[in-house]
């Protein structure tokens, strides 16, 4: 079952097309490095599109109906988009199921010190990384921080023109005999991820400070202060976040690739997103859902664990004047889903790792993965047949590329997704979305086509 490259199929124009979505992806992808920034962006594009905010929709006791576009917005963090359907919602959903967190590192919440003169900040890692990936690269600092008084302030360092960047340390090959003896996990330590930002002390420090030896990081919290109304207290109530710094850019000679900050997986998220916003008139409800923290677990408030999701179908029921228990369960378990999530694109440098006939290729088009866990399928989603023939006929009545893969060799690897804990309502899941080289890494890869495709993918599931 050898797949085509999806660049075979394309005329001029619709080249064209393709070059065209991915430079508004690119851009996406390069303003929204955390999931507040992405939540933000896509609830302004989903008003801009018509759709309204479901706390409106109660407080004004507004009734829904056929057609109704409304938005749900979980501590700007993580976000549920629906259309209303023809048909009644307990009839199922058609749900795209994306997550906008991505690998990093976060600041602690009592991170600022200084060291021999320099003034550093202490973090700790978020999601799978691999640590000595992230030494030496210009770093960006976003995320908010919340006041006693109530006021958030947000803080975007180093993607701004004429911003400074931070960075992570590495001991010079000179010295470095016994670090390049250790095994890949231990050549750079989690504790020894700690940014640098600044060298100057502070000239009218207090005799305290002085005997402290901490002008420097004097100087750090009068600039914080200065600059953005922060306290060193203030750290304690922070969520600030440390990602690679600079835009996603375009990737090879040909143009034909994107390397990015965060592929994974708001490159899904993405076109979950746009699919959303370019369907109209669907028989069944169609449901955009974008969760926070699958990289470490789909935990808390605002993962896919929570009860976030099947709360608010029941208040969409409710403002249809339709709602029972019954009728949540019965949409709940009727409904069909798309965990729309990235996979591992083969590697040639790295060819021990896949199983070609089962691996997915850039250029090839959207992704399936039938099952993921690890070993003999552990912690999988494994989805019916039945279903992955329904999205065959699909795709294949609107020409979309696809193609299907495993997470590497059957005992190398492994992952996950969402998609098992949607299942449990007993909705048919299956994984899909687009190939990823360098998976995890600060700057991964993906191909236009493919990211083209997936989107196109994602509207021939909605409309059925």
């Amino acid at each position: 079952m050898e797949r085509e490259v999806a660049w075979n199929h394309y005329s001029e124009e619709e080249k064209k097309k393709v070059f065209e979505f991915a430079e508004e992806y690119r851009k996406f992808i390069s303003a929204c490095k955390t999931e507040r920034e992405c939540v933000r962006t896509f609830v302004e594009r989903a008003e801009a599109a018509g759709y309204l905010d479901i706390k409106k929709v109660i407080a004004e006791g507004i009734k829904l109906e056929s057609g109704a576009r409304v938005y749900a917005d979980n501590n700007g963090k993580a976000l549920a988009m629906f259309i209303v359907g023809k048909k009644p919602m307990e009839e199922g959903m058609r749900i795209l199921g994306a997550h906008v967190d991505s690998p990093r590192m976060d600041l602690k919440q009592n991170p600022l010190y200084e060291d021999t003169g320099l003034a550093m900040l202490d973090t700790h890692y978020y999601g799978g990384v691999k640590k000595y990936q992230w030494v030496t690269l210009p770093l960006a600092l976003h995320g908010v921080v919340a006041k006693k008084d109530g006021s958030v302030v947000a803080v975007n360092i180093g993607d701004k023109p004429g911003d400074p960047v931070f960075g992570v340390s590495d001991l010079l090959i000179h010295l470095a005999g016994e670090q390049m003896e250790k095994k890949g996990a231990k050549v750079v330590e989690g504790e020894n991820l700690d940014i640098l930002i600044g060298s100057i002390p502070e000239k009218d420090e207090t005799k305290a400070e002085k005997d402290a030896k901490e002008s420097v990081k004097t100087g750090m919290l009068r600039i914080l202060k200065e600059k953005y109304g922060i306290e060193e207290e203030d750290f304690f109530s922070a969520e600030l976040e440390v990602v690679p710094a600079g835009p996603a850019r375009d990737y090879g000679i040909d143009r034909s690739m994107i390397m990015g900050y965060g592929h994974d997986d708001r490159v899904c998220a993405y076109t979950s997103l746009i699919a959303m916003l370019d369907v109209k008139d669907v028989d069944k409800t169609s449901v955009c859902l974008l969760v926070d923290k699958e990289e470490i677990g789909s935990v808390g408030a605002t993962g896919m664990h929570s009860k976030f999701f099947e709360n608010m179908v029941a208040e969409v029921l409710n403002c249809l004047g339709d709602y029972s228990e019954i009728k949540l369960r019965r949409a709940l378990i009727n409904s069909k889903m798309l965990s729309s999530d990235v996979s591992a694109a083969f590697d040639p440098l790295y060819p021990s790792a896949f199983e070609k006939k089962n691996a997915a290729f850039l250029g090839k088009g959207m992704v399936f993965n039938k099952f993921t866990g690890s070993r003999g399928k552990s912690g999988s989603n494994d989805c019916n047949a039945e279903f992955l023939g329904e999205i065959r006929n699909m795709l294949d009545k609107q020409k979309v590329c696809y193609q299907s893969a495993e997470l590497g060799k059957v005992d190398v690897g492994g992952g996950g997704t969402i998609a098992y804990i949607l299942a449990q309502y007993g909705m048919e899941v299956v994984d899909s979305g687009i190939p990823v080289l360098s998976m995890h890494a600060p700057w991964e890869i993906v191909s236009k086509a493919d990211v083209y495709e997936t989107m196109l993918g994602y509207k021939a599931f909605l409309i059925g």
